[in-house]
Parts: structure tokens; C-alpha cells; sequence
């Protein structure tokens, strides 16, 4: 069955599988040393994927929501890690430029850099005390109005693709205001602690990073009053809800096409034919379609509408998101279980498989607030 969103005048699909099973090739071992997929990166980069949601007028793709998903989860077959970077990059160009959020000129320089040298950017939010800002709070991390302008300070965690990124988009707050601030990587100041060594997800290379004054443009400052900031973008939401769910997907569609050949070419001496004729393998087999389907289906439903201009309330898109999630990973665990032993062996991707899909989970917007939110809205 066809699990991904129709090819699209922006992508290559033949170039774009190429790429996957490059990908996957050397999945193992960046996840298993947890280091940068610097290559995957350069080769998205000569493709032209890091500009993929970069508007036409600046030289990039001009791809949709629709194009977005599709790349993001034929590349998380091959390699997940590489596919969660490309997605941060992709959904920040994509806010970039709608609203007024920043000057012409800033979204000029970063969308030209983004075209002609594929510099990363991603949205660094997360704090050690605060925890995610999506459930309230104040950073820590702070702006400061100087003699010669403004500096930053403070510490970020579970900053995705730090090692590579030309730009930082920092949530940060200034006496009563909070907002974005955008650094280059490279400003006097900036320092990556390598901390990332989790379960899943091992090449992102999250790591900590820490600000200490750090000198800052003042166009590239942000501010508003908190409450200015509570009511969540429908457009973005939306684009995180199908992006996110089209990583994940795509890792559960890579475990399901393991555990398929396997059990074609498993042949138990007590059966002496493929596990693949049992019917109890069958219908976990039909099962995990079903799963796949399912979220095949709200996948580009969602980034369909987003792209006309019309997408699902920020509740909504919450919610689908934590479907997605929880299809993917109930996937992944059938697949496993028909592996038996083998699913759980460093020696086989599926093994990767299992461990990256639950990241998912700990993306925001988390089920628990999801359902909270969902829930407040119908009672009260």
C-alpha cells in the first residue's frame, strides 16, 4: 500500500528515495556513536531540501505543508534523526515568513543563507527549570539592555541539531515582555555542552547550549507581553501536528518493511514454510496497515487543508498529533512482536526502530496536555 503523500512539482521522488537509502546505510552508526549526520546534512543541502519551504522570491522551493510531509517521512525511513533536523529547518522558514513577526531584511538574510549555503535554524526553548515554555512560565534565559546595545544569557536543553546550526531562535525574556531572539551560532558567547545521550533519537545531538552575554542585533529581537504570545498559531500547530506525525510514520513504515521481510524469509524448521503464510502473522501484518493508513490519511488531510489556507484548531491538530504518535508506536510494537528476539538486536534496524518511535511521545504538544486542553474546551 501507498503510505506517503503524492509526489509534488517541488520534489524529486526518485532523487528523494535515493537519498533515504543512503540514509539508511549509515543510520546505524550515528545512532549508535550519536553523532552528526554532517553528510546527510550536505546532501539535503545540495538537493535543495534545506530551502525546501523557503519562498520562490529568495530562491528557495516554495514548498507547502503537503511537500514538508512527504520528504520528512520518506527521509525518517532512512535515517530518523536526520529527518527530525531537516523538520525543525523546514517548519521555521515556514513561520518566517508569514506575519510580521521579523524585518524584511532579517527573513532576506537568513532565507539567502538557507539557499545558497543550507545554514540550519532552529527554535531553542526548552530550560533545565522551565521545562517546555508550551506549558507556561517565564525563561530564565534573559535579554539585557547594555551600553552598546543588548546581550543574551541562559541555558537551553533538547536543542535538536545544535552542532549544525548556523542560526539559534532563542525564547528568552526582557523585565515583562518574552520573545524570540535570533543569534548566529558562531556570536562570541555561545557554547555547546555535549549532554545528548538518549534512548532515541540519538543523532539529533540535542545538546545543551549555553548563552553568556551574547552580543545581539536589536532587529533581531521579538518581544511581546506573555498573553500576547497564549494563543497558539493554527497554521503553525498544524504544520508541527503533520510534520511531527510524518517523521514518526515514517520510522513505523521502515519497522513494518523489516519485520515484512523477515517473515517472508523466516522459515522455523518445526513450520518449513515462511512465517509470512500464518495467518496470526497476516492479520498483525493487516493490523499495522490499518495504523499506517490511518495516519497516511489525517497526515495529508491536514497539511492538504493547511496548505489552502484553512487549517484545524490549534486543539485539534494537538490531538491528531498525539494520534499519530500512538499509531506509529502501537505499529512499531507489532512489528517487534513478530520479530520476537530479533527486534530486540543491535544487529537489526528494527531495533533502531523501536527506540526512535517513542520519542514521539515527549514532542509538544505532550498527549496529557493535549487531552487537557481538548477537554477543558468541550466542559467548561
Amino acid at each position: 500500500m501507498n503510505h506517503v503523500a503524492p509526489p509534488s512539482s517541488a520534489v524529486d521522488d526518485t532523487n528523494l528515495r535515493a537519498l533515504s537509502r543512503a540514509f539508511a546505510a549509515d543510520a546505524a552508526q550515528v545512532d549508535r556513536e550519536a553523532i552528526f549526520p554532517a553528510a546527510n546534512i550536505g546532501r539535503l543541502r545540495d538537493a535543495g531540501l534545506l530551502a525546501l519551504t523557503v519562498p520562490r522570491q529568495y530562491g528557495g522551493l516554495g514548498g507547502g505543508l503537503l511537500d514538508t510531509i512527504r520528504v520528512l517521512g520518506i527521509i525518517a525511513e532512512g535515517c530518523a534523526s536526520t529527518s527530525l533536523i531537516l523538520a525543525m529547518q523546514l517548519f521555521k522558514h515556514a513561520a518566517l515568513y508569514r506575519g510580521n513577526l521579523w524585518p524584511e531584511a532579517v527573513r532576506a538574510r537568513i532565507a539567502t543563507e538557507a539557499v545558497e549555503d543550507g545554514a540550519l535554524i532552529n527554535a531553542l526553548r526548552v530550560e533545565p527549570e522551565l521545562g517546555s515554555p508550551t506549558r507556561g512560565g517565564m525563561p530564565s534565559t534573559v535579554l539585557r539592555r547594555t551600553a552598546d546595545g543588548w546581550t543574551l544569557s541562559g541555558h537551553k536543553i533538547f536543542s535538536t541539531g545544535a552542532p549544525g546550526l548556523r542560526w539559534m531562535d532563542v525564547w528568552a525574556a526582557h523585565e515583562d515582555k518574552v520573545g524570540h531572539v535570533l543569534v548566529r551560532a558562531n556570536t562570541p558567547g555561545i557554547r555547546i555542552v555535549e549532554t545528548w545521550d538518549h534512548i532515541g533519537m540519538r543523532a539529533t545531538c540535542s545538546h545543551d547550549v549555553l548563552f553568556t552575554d551574547v552580543p545581539v542585533e536589536p532587529g533581531n529581537i521579538a518581544l511581546k507581553n506573555p498573553a500576547e504570545w497564549a494563543n497558539a498559531d493554527p497554521a503553525q500547530m498544524a504544520w508541527n501536528a503533520a510534520g511531527i506525525g510524518a517523521i514518526y510514520t515514517g520510522i513505523a513504515r521502515a519497522a513494518r518493511d523489516w519485520v515484512v521481510e523477515f517473515v517472508r524469509h523466516r522459515v522455523p524448521s518445526a513450520l518449513g514454510a515462511p512465517l509470512s503464510t500464518l495467518p496470526r502473522v497476516q492479520e498483525k501484518v493487516g493490523e499495522i496497515e490499518m495504523l499506517l493508513s490511518a495516519n497516511a490519511r489525517l497526515i495529508a488531510s491536514i497539511a492538504t487543508e493547511t496548505d489552502y489556507g484553512l487549517p484545524a484548531s490549534p486543539n485539534e491538530s494537538a490531538l491528531i498529533k498525539t494520534m499519530l504518535i500512538e499509531n506509529a508506536i502501537r505499529a512499531v510494537e507489532l512489528a517487534a512482536s513478530l520479530a520476537g528476539n530479533h527486534a530486540h538486536a543491535k544487529a537489526n534496524a528494527i531495533e533502531r526502530h523501536i527506540r526512535d518511535v517513542r520519542s514521539g511521545r515527549v514532542q509538544a504538544p505532550q498527549a496529557d496536555a493535549a487531552f487537557v486542553a481538548a477537554g477543558r474546551l468541550v466542559l467548561l
